[in-house]
């Protein structure tokens, strides 16, 4: 996940917007930490739903087959 200095910069940008308004520098700083934050955020969901195994109610695995292909790519 990202850094807590940048999610608080994050929030600090956030909040001077909607107050006093943001300098082109910090609109261009406030997209690269968004992006940042999307890219983390991402990567954390993709490995958390790589770990989940889908069961019905008679047992049997019907994890999806992307995200079985996606668990066979990580161990190569």
């Amino acid at each position: 996940m990202l850094p807590k200095s940048k999610i608080d910069r994050i929030n600090e940008l956030s909040k001077k917007s909607k107050t006093e308004g943001l300098t082109e520098e910090e609109k261009v700083e406030q997209q690269t930490l968004r992006n940042d934050y999307l890219h983390a955020f991402r990567s954390s969901m993709k490995n958390t739903l790589k770990g989940v195994t889908v069961v019905d109610p008679n047992g049997n695995d019907v994890t999806p087959q992307k995200i079985k292909n996606e668990r066979r790519k990580d161990l190569h």
